[in-house]
């Protein structure tokens, strides 16, 4: 591999985007179709939340799915992915290299978040996928430096997709569809303040948006979709440079933003 991978944020929005992928889903597809072949993927869902970070060592991880109420063809999907203890222990040593705590899992599979965009983009599961939890206790900061032990991977061939939503405030859906559907403003305020601090390398900034950010909090009334997006930040490298290659709003509430984020020529894990 001529130069590392970049990393990825990417939406995984509501369930049915399984089944309606959009232009969204399209968006992934095309950027998935431009990559090399990684030799793995490190997949971060806002669904798998644990007090460390921990690695999933499964050799064949289930499809796990994680939500009640949606159409019965959903529950029928299968996502055949397979593990790989070699890489799996990569990862785990990059995290530990890095000073942070690491614990395994050998049996976690790949809930929603995981499992629907990776369907989207790699639909043949021909890449071995390592999923790796998030900490929703230790906020944005821990999720970039999280992020940032696992950027000398890029170098290896790894892939790291982390999944989420830049907005998620599913008690809003509710108050929109009785508003004739009408998106909120800060639904694209908040989308495009996350993407002008990306632009500038405001990484100060985004750690802190709940504070900084106009309806920041109501953007995210708990961190956890939004923390992928540090993780992948993280992972890009020093100086990380974005490119928001897909933008749009799905459900009227959740900003469905996939961004890209690759070192400068010459630029450090």
């Amino acid at each position: 591999m001529t130069a590392p991978l970049p990393s990825l944020f990417v939406p995984h929005g509501a369930p049915t985007f399984a089944l309606r992928p959009g232009a969204a889903g399209a968006a992934l597809s095309a950027l998935a179709g431009r990559l090399p072949r990684p030799r793995a993927i490190v997949v971060v869902s806002a669904h798998w939340d644990t007090e460390a970070p921990t690695v999933g060592f499964a050799e064949r991880p289930e499809t796990i799915h994680d939500f009640w109420g949606f159409p019965e063809e959903l529950y029928a999907i299968r996502y055949p992915a397979t593990g790989c203890r070699e890489a799996a222990d990569e990862v785990a040593a990059a995290i530990a290299a890095a000073g942070l705590p690491v614990e395994r899992d050998a049996g976690r599979g790949l809930d929603h978040g995981a499992w629907v965009p990776l369907r989207l983009m790699f639909p043949e599961a021909e890449v071995p996928v390592i999923p790796l939890s998030i900490q929703s206790t230790g906020g944005p900061r821990q999720a970039w430096t999280l992020g940032r032990a696992l950027a000398p991977l890029a170098a290896h061939g790894f892939l790291v997709v982390a999944s989420g939503n830049v907005t998620h405030n599913l008690r809003d859906y509710q108050l929109a569809w009785r508003d004739n559907g009408r998106t909120p403003d800060y639904v694209r305020e908040f989308s495009d303040w996350v993407a002008d601090r990306l632009a500038t390398g405001d990484v100060e900034s985004l750690l802190d948006y709940r504070r900084l950010a106009r309806d920041g909090a109501r953007a995210h009334p708990s961190d956890e979709h939004l923390l992928p997006l540090f993780v992948a930040l993280g992972a890009g490298g020093e100086a990380a440079v974005a490119e928001r290659f897909h933008a749009g709003i799905d459900d009227y509430v959740i900003a469905m933003d996939a961004y890209a984020f690759s070192r400068p020529q010459g630029g450090r894990p």
